[in-house]
């Protein structure tokens, strides 16, 4: 077997590999015996939100030191003992709630989730363990402050959660401005604030929270008559589980075992245990700086969230860098004389440009969607989500850097591969000791460019449950309702991670360079000439 023909294999090999090795890391989508997944964002307050500790009943977040608590967990607690199972709190994006339960990576939504006739189709919901009302929260320094009634808020601009039934119900706002809806209540709180919407729908419990921590803040509530026109079961609040599953009929048994006036007495303490709520004062009686405040109760979190962003953004990186040089050398293969070699050098070449234009051509958080909870559900596979994570950013980074690695090798001037070849070099010698060393100094901006990329674009992994950098953010505005300050601090760390990879790799660039200052060899000659 020549060396060019061992290469190819080789390749190929490390490549499949490389694509299977998520797949390996759970071969069961099943929940372990005794446990009872529950996923919810762990950002909504009072329902639920994230902190630092487990006072108050606080439960551990799985994969995450950060703990979980709010009416939706102590509502969890409660069904998983009455279940004799250990509750385990899976922290999950809004939009990944469902594919999340139907991929079998939780076991039940308990999240401020109710029981649509949309969602109705695709999940099954207990009896409701909560029912409220809608409000809107506005700006106090607004007329919409005073309003009795959704017709007051003719003109306004109004939005609400995506993927909510509080978006559907804006339409009965005579002569309403809607406005997109948002993914989440800390940017709809963010909008609020900064004056691009005049409020937004949400239910009372979250209006109280909102208005209570937050002076600038009100919670407009309206008489049923003045007020929006709904079905029972969308201000109802209920446990969502998949489709037949039998542990239903034993949650509906436990959420009839616990009273009215008890429900009443567990939200209210989630409203009053919220971290919102803490002092703002020091030991020393001063008021506290609202940044000092934010990092002491969230800052653990912020650093486990960069660290995670800074692991999942170099591996990435790198493993991309590595397939990127691997897709540029196959693609320099000469065209072999055998046919059936020559067959396999196209389809597999095919293959590798299906690669990298369907990587290039969708974004990662839709790449993120489908393989870790499209895999589970087509084939009953639980990826780590941490592995599929690296994955993903890889295999997408692999694409992009193998147009870049083309570009690279195309630079170095082909009399130098004429020249190699001349001096009888074969192709791999060419371009291990003439051609990749040039490629790896001229890839190297816009590899630092990916990096400085990946950093930031981590953050749509949160989708799959990946606690990174602004997942821990969001989670901590919509917890501590100081949107400005929290995305500001989010925003410095970003930056020292991007503008700090960014001259290290330019430290890099210049040891690769050489010295700057060096003496032309005709120099020294006119020289040497003139003192004779």
């Amino acid at each position: 077997m020549n060396r060019r023909k061992f290469s190819v294999i080789a390749f190929i090999a490390l490549f499949i590999s490389f694509l299977g090795a998520p797949l390996l890391t759970h071969a069961d989508a099943k929940t372990p015996e005794g446990e009872l997944r529950v996923g919810m964002e762990a950002g909504y307050a009072p329902f639920n939100w994230t902190q630092k500790d487990d006072r108050n009943g606080a439960v551990q977040i799985q994969g995450d030191q950060a703990y979980a608590g709010g009416y939706d967990v102590q509502m969890a607690k409660k069904i998983a003992d009455k279940m004799n199972r250990k509750l385990v709190v899976v922290k999950t994006e809004w939009d990944g709630l469902l594919p999340a339960l139907q991929s079998g990576k939780i076991d039940a939504i308990i999240a401020g989730m109710s029981p649509t006739a949309e969602r109705r189709k695709e999940v099954d919901f207990s009896d409701p363990y909560y029912e409220s009302q809608l409000v809107i929260v506005t700006r106090k320094d607004t007329k919409y402050a005073k309003a009795t009634s959704i017709k007051d808020f003719s003109g306004a601009k109004i939005t609400a959660q995506l993927s909510t039934f509080h978006y559907g119900v804006i339409p009965q706002i005579p002569g309403v401005k809607k406005q997109e809806a948002m993914d989440n209540f800390p940017a709809m709180r963010v909008a609020l604030e900064s004056g691009t919407i005049d409020g937004y729908v949400s239910e009372r419990p979250e209006g109280v929270t909102a208005e209570s921590v937050n002076p600038d803040l009100k919670m407009v509530e309206f008489d049923k008559a003045d007020g929006f026109q709904t079905n029972p079961e969308d201000v109802q609040v209920s446990v969502g589980m998949r489709k037949g599953d039998p542990d239903m009929a034993q949650v509906n048994q436990t959420l009839a075992g616990i009273s009215q006036d008890e429900r009443v007495q567990i939200m209210d303490k989630a409203i009053k245990d919220q971290p919102a709520s803490d002092e703002t004062t020091s030991s020393s009686g001063k008021k506290e700086n609202v940044f000092v405040r934010i990092l002491k109760q969230n800052g653990s979190m912020f650093l486990r969230g960069t660290g995670v962003t800074l692991l999942l953004a170099i591996v990435g990186t790198t493993v991309g860098t590595l397939i990127g040089l691997l897709v540029g050398v196959f693609r320099t293969l000469p065209e072999s004389d055998n046919g059936a070699k020559r067959g396999l050098q196209k389809v597999f070449g095919w293959l590798l440009n299906a690669y990298i234009e369907i990587f290039r051509g969708t974004p990662m958080i839709v790449q993120s969607a489908v393989i870790y909870y499209g895999i589970a559900m087509a084939f009953g596979i639980d990826l780590n989500r941490t592995a599929a994570a690296l994955f993903i950013v890889s295999i997408n980074t692999g694409a992009y850097m193998s147009e870049i690695v083309r570009g690279g090798i195309f630079a170095v001037d082909q009399g130098q591969f004429e020249a190699a070849h001349a001096i009888g070099m074969t192709h791999g010698q060419t371009m291990r000791k003439v051609v990749l060393p040039q490629v790896l100094r001229n890839i190297l901006p816009a590899t630092g460019n990916e990096l400085v990329i990946n950093i930031k674009d981590t953050s749509v992994l949160s989708i799959i449950s990946v606690s990174e950098l602004f997942f821990q953010g969001k989670s901590a505005a919509g917890t501590n309702y100081m949107f400005f300050q929290t995305y500001f601090i989010i925003c410095v760390i970003y930056f020292v991670l991007t503008f700090t990879a960014t001259r290290i790799l330019r430290l890099v660039e210049k040891k690769m360079d050489g010295p700057s200052a060096y003496v032309r060899l005709d120099d020294v000659d006119v020289a040497v000439g003139e003192d004779k």
